[in-house]
């Protein structure tokens, strides 16, 4: 068994993980139904619960803090928790005052699902907490609460990245974090794939999760670790979002050295027509970075031997240059998988004028234009002496769901990708059949008259110039701060990451541009 161990911190990262937990789920199979191209315990481990009987949890670790879970409980219908002895309810033998907070009612959604009956429909103003469109059920170890700060406190915020640091140095030292939470998942593997991290960056969850994976790369040496860098929310000022910015650059520089690829993820991408979402909900902007991600790690969960199958360290080794280059640029391509079977020509070729202008597993014009980019925007500050390198990329590793390229297409891009004389982007292409399932947790952003229940969805990670601009652009936010205490290390720890994307250093291609 090849096993993905899940970490979330904050918010941001637990609605992305509701969804892509909730698409899990979607793929079980039971009896008298077809097995699944997914590998369940991949991402599942099996257990007893609290009657006996079996159960399938997820192999996650959900770290968030006070009062963001909603209605979720550490208890549930798989894991009550009872006390046999009496006495132990009460170990203080004089009167207690007992204070309680108003109980948080269940979503309608939530009540219906409990209770098997049709689900409503779920809209940005009935969805308060992640937990309000949670399908499944957690182990209780799973459940971390960190009681030490609240959520939206005005008096004590969780923004700060060094707020971050040191709220997991204190909470390390007291309770050994790794031993106490990390450990017993990591015991449940028989042979460890990789751990991704959903997290926002951005704010303090970014010194929380940098010092975390600082202790996992300490204990764990070398291995695959895929950190999802999510925005915590939008700006409304440019004074604010310099700020967040700050707080990103000390993420980046401090998390990328522990992770093996590190993928940034912004929380509005420009998004193209038919589809409509909105900004200011975690539901809605959570779903689309759900959808990246669930998609690109795909071909690590599928079973061994299934169309598409490849582990995480092989899709990664593909464009990272053997951990040179961890960063990568990340976009999406969504599509009706009707339309997409549609432009299959009677020979098996692909008619490029219906298929997004597929050829040799190249991209061109009219694919960029229907391509979402979730490459986060940085200010740009007057202290910018360099203008953007001409974009162009070396490698490309895509994973995508339903016939976008025929086997001859992926073979051609394949031997091409392993020539080392090749001038051009190298594509590794990883397509598989299982269609993205669009849930009645999932919001409605896909607006048509004819929308399909389930997407053909094209991911790609990118080695580009992209992402020079990017990491340059955070340097010198980092540089221009007046309150980041090791900004000249900063500074120069980007500035020499950026270099890695320059054409003229670590091998970029100019031959091939994908300036849309």
């Amino acid at each position: 068994m090849h096993e993905i161990v899940t970490l979330q911190f904050g918010q941001q990262a637990n609605y992305v993980g509701t969804h892509h937990w909730n698409t899990q789920e979607a793929y079980f199979t039971y009896e008298g139904q077809e097995e699944s191209p997914v590998d369940h315990d991949i991402s599942f481990v099996p257990g007893i619960g609290a009657d006996g009987s079996d159960t399938y949890t997820p192999r996650t670790l959900i770290y968030d803090l006070k009062g963001a879970f909603g209605t979720l409980r550490r208890e549930n219908a798989l894991y009550e928790q009872h006390v046999a002895d009496p006495a132990q309810l009460n170990l203080w033998n004089r009167g207690a005052v007992t204070l309680r907070n108003s109980p948080i009612q269940p979503s309608p959604y939530q009540q219906a699902l409990e209770a098997g009956h049709a689900l409503p429909a779920l809209t940005t103003e009935t969805v308060r907490f992640w937990s309000d469109y949670n399908h499944v059920y957690y182990h209780p170890k799973s459940i971390v609460q960190l009681n030490e700060y609240e959520l939206n406190s005005s008096l004590m915020p969780f923004e700060n990245y060094a707020t971050g640091e040191e709220l997991f140095r204190s909470l390390d030292r007291e309770h050994d974090l790794l031993d106490r939470d990390l450990r017993p998942f990591l015991e449940a593997c028989d042979q460890l794939q990789a751990v991704q991290i959903f997290t926002t960056t951005d704010d303090a969850w970014g010194g929380f999760t940098a010092r975390y994976l600082e202790r996992i790369a300490d204990e764990l040496g070398k291995g695959t670790r895929w950190v999802f860098a999510l925005e915590n929310s939008p700006a409304t000022t440019r004074t604010r979002r310099i700020e967040q910015m700050s707080h990103a650059a000390e993420s980046v520089y401090s998390i990328v050295p522990s992770a093996s690829m590190y993928v940034p993820l912004k929380n509005s991408p420009s998004l193209l027509g038919g589809m409509q979402y909105d900004a200011g909900s975690r539901w809605h902007t959570s779903a689309l970075q759900a959808a990246v991600l669930e998609t690109s790690t795909l071909s690590g969960r599928l079973r061994s031997g299934a169309a598409g199958h490849a582990g995480l360290d092989e899709v990664e080794s593909s464009i990272s240059s053997n951990g040179q280059r961890p960063v990568v640029e990340p976009s999406c391509v969504f599509q009706d998988p009707l339309q997409l079977s549609g432009a299959k020509a009677v020979n098996g070729e692909h008619d490029t004028r219906m298929a997004n202008g597929h050829v040799n597993g190249n991209l061109d014009d009219s694919d960029a234009k229907s391509t979402v980019s979730f490459m986060p925007d940085v200010p740009l500050m007057q202290s910018r002496r360099h203008s953007a390198p001409r974009l162009s990329t070396v490698a490309s590793a895509q994973v995508t769901r339903g016939p976008w390229y025929s086997s001859l297409e992926i073979q051609e891009a394949d031997m091409n990708a392993r020539d080392r004389y090749l001038q051009g982007t190298r594509t590794f292409i990883h397509q598989n059949e299982v269609s993205f399932p669009l849930l009645s947790s999932y919001p409605t952003i896909f607006r048509n008259p004819d929308s399909p229940d389930k997407l053909a969805v094209k991911t790609s990670f990118s080695s580009s110039t992209r992402v020079n601009t990017y990491l340059s652009s955070l340097a010198e936010v980092a540089r221009a701060s007046r309150t980041m205490e090791d900004r000249e290390a900063v500074y120069h720890g980007l500035s020499s990451m950026a270099e890695e994307y320059v054409e003229d250093r670590g091998g970029l291609s100019s031959g091939d541009s994908d300036d849309d």
